[in-house]
């Protein structure tokens, strides 16, 4: 409509006042130009007269215009407090409709709230323990073992031993020792031959040594 008669509809800004009796002429212009029905048309009217841009233009004095933009007399005042009195009633509308919204929002929110509000598990207090009286004895405390670090066993002296030089200085029955390796074993003199000594460890076991390895 705004498109097919633009001096009398607009979609967008200030809306002109329609003429009284304008229904008709929308059926009597457009039956053959636009494929709209007689309730399609009504429908549209009624959205039209009822929006805030509209009622806010039905002031005292205000034009009424026909189809054409042509001018068709004033607003008189009965038209004036009706078209008043419903953009009252669409603000109370709309301001129920947020007031309803808004406590919806605050419900959800509580909701919402009350959920993250939950009671968590009771914590069990830890148990106290009885403070001491002034003047009273106080215990001590009991103190914890110290692991010492052991001792590090300290290597064996290794016993100063001297070699025999001269197996002829040797007599039988002489006490000396035998050198086997790192160790030296005590043994006896039994025989002093040319191969070396004979002598006899404590074991009982005998036989022939040679000089370097017998020690005092």
């Amino acid at each position: 409509l705004a498109e097919r008669f633009p001096h009398c509809f607009s979609a967008e800004g200030e809306a002109r006042r329609l003429k009284i009796g304008i229904f008709q002429d929308l059926v009597d212009r457009v039956a053959g130009e636009m494929n709209l029905s007689k309730t399609q048309l009504r429908s549209a009217l009624r959205l039209y007269t009822s929006s805030w841009r509209y009622l806010y233009g039905v002031k005292p004095g205000a034009t009424r215009v026909d189809l054409d933009g042509n001018p068709c007399g004033e607003l008189d005042e009965q038209h004036v407090e009706h078209a008043r009195k419903q953009l009252e009633e669409a603000k109370a509308r709309v301001q129920a409709q947020r007031a309803e919204q808004q406590a919806k929002k605050r419900e959800a929110a509580a909701a919402a709230g009350e959920k993250e509000d939950a009671p968590r598990r009771e914590r069990k207090p830890r148990p106290t323990t009885p403070r001491r009286k002034e003047g009273a004895e106080r215990k001590p405390r009991a103190q914890k073992p110290v692991e010492k670090a052991p001792k590090t066993a300290k290597a064996p002296r290794e016993e100063q031993h001297t070699p025999v030089s001269d197996i002829s200085a040797l007599t039988v029955g002489q006490a000396l020792k035998v050198k086997a390796g790192q160790n030296a074993m005590d043994a006896t003199v039994l025989e002093i031959t040319k191969d070396g000594v004979r002598v006899q460890l404590n074991s009982g076991m005998s036989l022939i040594v040679r000089a370097e390895h017998l020690v005092f």
